[in-house]
């Protein structure tokens, strides 16, 4: 049997931006993206940590080391800028497989401040 189990977390990221009009997504700087090993056009789960919001959208690379980290689209009415965030990536693994999370855990200006 296959089960879903977190794979990629990038904890306590603040919204750096909000664009209403774009088609939907959440843009990440590509740094992050690479140091937990998510990658454009995944599908992620968003957690607001400061309002309670959770949705689901698609990943845009945003430019390395910029911070960004951007509401898009429909995902842009889930939060405000300098809300934190959790975004988490899940993928299928065997009954059994060993498998552990790649997570970051950021500062305020959405840098990496610990990897566990």
């Amino acid at each position: 049997m296959k089960k879903f189990f977190l794979h990629a977390k990038i904890h306590r990221a603040r919204v750096t931006g909000k664009s209403l009009e774009y088609e939907g997504s959440i843009t990440i700087d590509d740094a992050l993206m690479t140091a937990v090993g998510i990658e454009e056009g995944e599908l992620v789960q968003v957690v607001n940590i400061d309002n309670g919001m959770r949705f689901e959208t698609y990943v845009i690379k945003g430019p390395e080391n910029s911070g960004v980290i951007e509401l898009n689209g429909a995902a842009a009415r889930m939060g405000e800028i300098g809300d934190k965030v959790i975004i988490m990536a899940y993928a299928m693994f065997d009954e059994g497989e060993a498998h552990k999370a790649k997570t970051v855990v950021l500062d305020s200006k959405n840098r990496i401040n610990r990897v566990l």
